[in-house]
Formats: structure tokens, C-alpha cells, sequence
């Protein structure tokens, strides 16, 4: 059953989980699992009535909200399980993972294909929001409180509003971060920034020279030439 291989996939992913009675009574995430494979199953049995009231249910009690009609793969995981909305027409590949307040949402009030499709081994750190009729490849990364509105490929990984790409890093097919972020990723915008503030800091130093040299001069005579001023150039 799909449902078995997602409680025992948690353990590989959640070094906090010790065993399977506590993941079941105390994990939010696994219990909004539990009630959306019923009501899929109730969904594609056409008693959609149903498995709407069972999807309320839900949410009421995990505070998660996963429409019965999306299609979600083997091995889901929602951890901390809470704020997390999954839409009509989002499918879902095997071994994915959500973290909370991450909504797979669309863009349009138009019916048909509106929401997101994830392939497989897919990590989407918290907060971040996937919109519209987009593709999300296999083991892409999406960086916390990223928003993201445009397809990724496969291996990338995304962080930003709205997420770009980070250069030159790829994702090993057997690998997890933990909320799609990496302390060894090397953001080109935070590069930028920090070239900036060296910039400003070199500026900073030159000016600093400038005054202390003025009032060296002022100090023996009043004659001040700016142009006699030696400034080190770099």
C-alpha cells in the first residue's frame, strides 16, 4: 500500500521519527496523507461528494488541504504538516518532499491542467509557493519562501521571488536537503552584493585618506592643494 511506503520512508528522511505508532498519532503531515489516499480513492470511484467532506475533514484536524483529485506519487512526505494546499490538477512524483506553508497552486479561474507537475524526488523548502500549469523535473530544489512561476529542469535548484536558477549546482539523484537549502551554494546574487559592499568598503577606506591627508596639510599651512594628494589606486 501506497500509504505503508510513506510512513516508512520518513525514517529515512526525519532523524526525529522513532517509530511507526508515533508517526502515525503524532505527525500531521502522515495523517493528512492517510486521509487523502482515501478520498482519491473515493475520487476515482466518482463519489466526489465524499471525498470532499473527508478532504474538510482534514484540514480542519491537520490543518494540510490536498484536493482529492490531485495525483500524488509513492513516498510523499509533508513534514511539520501545516499550511500546505495541493491542487485539484497538481500531480505529485515518488519520493517527494514539502515542508510547511507550501502551496502548489494555480493562476487561472479556468478549468483544466492549472496547478503544478513535480516529478520525482522533488524537495520544496518552506514557504515556497509553485504556481501554475508549470514542470518541476526530478530532484529539483526549490529554496525556502522561493516562489516559483517558471518550468525547472532536471537537477536545479531555485531560490528567490521569483525563483532563478542557481548556476553550476546540481543535485546528486541520491542526495537530500533538508528545506532545499545547501550552505555550500553559491548564489550569484549574493556574490553581487557582497562585491558591492567591498566596493563601498575600498570607497569608504580612500575617503578616509582623503580627510586625513587634508588635515595633515591644514596642520602645517593653510595652503591646500587636492591635486598634490597622494591616493593609493587599486
Amino acid at each position: 500500500m501506497n500509504f505503508i511506503e510513506d510512513i516508512r520512508s520518513i525514517f529515512e528522511r526525519d532523524p526525529s521519527a522513532r517509530n511507526i505508532f508515533e508517526v502515525i498519532t503524532t505527525y500531521s503531515g502522515v495523517q493528512a496523507m492517510l486521509f487523502y489516499r482515501l478520498a482519491h480513492n473515493l475520487w476515482v470511484l466518482k463519489l466526489k461528494w465524499l471525498a470532499r467532506f473527508i478532504s474538510m475533514i482534514a484540514r480542519w484536524l491537520t490543518g494540510v488541504e490536498i484536493h482529492p483529485a490531485a495525483k500524488i506519487g509513492r513516498r510523499f512526505f509533508i513534514d511539520h504538516g501545516m499550511g500546505v494546499v495541493i491542487g485539484e490538477t497538481a500531480e505529485i512524483g515518488d519520493d517527494c518532499t514539502l515542508y510547511h506553508c507550501v502551496t502548489l497552486g494555480g493562476t487561472t479561474w479556468k478549468k483544466g491542467k492549472r496547478h503544478p507537475t513535480l516529478g520525482n524526488n522533488v524537495v520544496i523548502g518552506a514557504g515556497a509557493k509553485i504556481l501554475g500549469p508549470i514542470t518541476l523535473g526530478d530532484n529539483v530544489r526549490v529554496g525556502s519562501n522561493s516562489v516559483v512561476v517558471k518550468s525547472i529542469s532536471n537537477g536545479q535548484t531555485v531560490t528567490g521571488v521569483p525563483a532563478n536558477v542557481l548556476k553550476n549546482v546540481k543535485i546528486q539523484s541520491d542526495s537530500f536537503d533538508s528545506y532545499a537549502v545547501d550552505v555550500n551554494i553559491d548564489d550569484p546574487k549574493i556574490k553581487a552584493i557582497n562585491s558591492i559592499l567591498l566596493h563601498l568598503q575600498d570607497i569608504d577606506a580612500q575617503l578616509q585618506k582623503v580627510s586625513k591627508e587634508l588635515n595633515i596639510k591644514e596642520g602645517k599651512n593653510n595652503t591646500i592643494s587636492i591635486n598634490n594628494l597622494e591616493i593609493e589606486s587599486k
